[in-house]
């Protein structure tokens, strides 16, 4: 009965792989029409270690299907014998006008662990949003992972190159200023170049000023998730909330 379940909502939901993907799904308000766990009490006794807030919902949420059970459902199970199906969200960032966080824009990226690393890292910096460009899926199945479910703690969603979220358009270049001479400013659009080609033309027309981030010499660039992070410090350092 829950494999027949799993088949049919797995045409329109995505996949929570693992116990703290879907708590933080289930925190950030998800819709989670099915959950299971091969140990329903091996579930709910890490629920009540590491989400004790969770342990309730969780105990009525979960069906048990065992190690083999799970394996039918999802080919390579998490190690925390945990999966679930969450109705997806894809909806843009506020605008601009009254928005203080900024939103953070990744133009084309090609990494899916990448795109999943900076939503995790956004959601707990308290960004506006994520938005992405280009033809890689900021809900792919390997971008939740990379993120633990942390789409639904914040907007995340995809757009064309030529709309870009509203708001002063700040493009992270080695040829820009020092990001540390640049005041940050509420409601920002933070912008990235994907990991090999960096910012696109049109990104760069676009942006309002081209900052930088120090580099030692000989280094030849950061992760992008790290860039992301670096900025993201900086402008919660610096803006006024």
């Amino acid at each position: 009965m829950t494999d027949d379940r799993w088949r049919e909502l797995a045409q329109d939901t995505v996949l929570l792989d693992g116990f703290h993907a879907l708590k933080h799904a289930l925190r950030f308000g998800a819709r989670v029409p099915l959950a299971v766990a091969a140990d329903k009490a091996a579930a709910l006794g890490r629920a009540r270690r590491l989400a004790p807030d969770l342990a309730g919902p969780l105990d009525a949420l979960l069906t048990e299907t065992g190690a083999e059970g799970l394996r039918r459902l999802v080919p390579r199970p998490h190690p925390t014998g945990v999966a679930a199906l969450a109705v997806p969200d894809p909806r843009p960032p506020a605008a601009a006008p009254g928005r203080t966080a900024p939103v953070v824009l990744l133009d084309d990226p090609r990494h899916l662990g990448n795109m999943g690393a900076v939503i995790r890292l956004a959601a707990g910096m308290a960004a506006a949003g994520v938005v992405t460009t280009g033809t890689a899926d900021p809900w792919h199945p390997a971008v939740l992972r990379a993120a633990a479910g942390l789409h639904y703690a914040l907007p995340v969603s995809r757009r064309d190159a030529a709309s870009p979220p509203d708001g002063p358009l700040y493009a992270l270049d080695p040829a820009g200023r020092d990001i540390a001479s640049v005041r940050p400013v509420p409601g920002a659009v933070l912008a990235f170049g994907s990991e090999r080609a960096g910012l696109s033309d049109a990104t760069r027309a676009r942006a309002t000023e081209l900052v930088s981030l120090p580099m030692r010499p000989g280094v030849s660039s950061y992760n992008l998730a790290t860039s992301v992070a670096m900025t993201l410090y900086h402008w919660r350092a610096g803006t006024p909330r």
